[in-house]
């Protein structure tokens, strides 16, 4: 089976609950297929750098899927077709980084910075 990393970006008026179930349609379809996720980052509702379909911003999610082809093809397929989704991007890699993605570890680190309320007076 092939490495990929696949990252979606839905609209901005759906709940990020809904982001999360669109995500958890996702490992269906590719389970379904004889695939297997490694990894699901949900980063959260991110400005986007110009508009797409009328939003100026989208729910992004990463994952990391090792899979046959034809199951990406066919969530692929679905994607395209659902009305909440934005943008979608599968890239094939040589290996699956499994640790904290770049953008969720700088928020990690961010909110390490940040002093506590009682720390602050």
């Amino acid at each position: 089976m092939a490495l990929y990393e696949h990252v979606v970006i839905s609209r901005q008026d759906i709940s990020p609950q809904q982001a999360e179930a669109l995500n958890d349609q996702i490992k269906g379809i590719i389970e379904e297929n004889g695939g297997a996720v490694a990894k699901i980052e949900y980063w959260g509702l991110r400005n986007l750098t110009y508009r797409i379909k009328k939003n100026r911003k989208g729910h992004y999610s990463l994952l990391a899927l090792d899979s046959p082809p034809a199951a990406v093809k066919e969530m692929e397929r679905q994607l395209s077709i659902n009305e909440d989704v934005l943008r979608y991007m599968t890239i094939r890699v040589e290996e699956l980084d499994l640790e904290l993605s770049p953008i969720l570890a700088r928020r990690d680190r961010e909110r390490e910075r940040e002093p506590r309320r009682e720390d602050a007076y």
